[in-house]
């Protein structure tokens, strides 16, 4: 016997709703925070250490992410939070390697080596 929406709790309605734990929907967000939590650990290492390249992908499958999770059905709202956070990540660590890249420290590395180059 199936039960009517409004005697649901809030629980059940989430556990049975088109973007809940019972799919995939749900499932797959959950695991791309991983992928934030480690843009976080990486705020620990050296901005040398960091990719350019890499970190660009986050911000743009971030970004690309969040906008197509508003528009699917059902608009999959962990999806869009989850995407949120990688853009958020992946600029900060873009934000680092640019100041980074722009310090003195880096143009004298370039310098030296250009010279061993020679």
């Amino acid at each position: 016997m199936a039960t009517s929406a409004a005697s649901q709790s809030v629980l059940q309605k989430f556990i049975n709703s088109p973007a809940g734990p019972k799919t995939i929907h749900f499932w797959a967000p959950a695991m791309k925070w991983a992928l934030v939590f480690a843009g976080i650990s990486d705020l620990k290492r050296p901005a040398e250490n960091l990719s350019l390249p890499q970190n660009l992908s986050l911000v743009a499958t971030g970004l690309i992410w969040t906008r197509y999770s508003m528009v699917i059905i059902p608009k999959n709202f962990t999806l869009g939070a989850v995407n949120i956070f990688v853009a958020g990540t992946g600029l900060m660590q873009v934000a680092r390697i640019m100041n980074y890249r722009m310090s003195d420290e880096y143009k004298q590395k370039q310098l030296e080596e250009k010279a061993v180059k020679a």
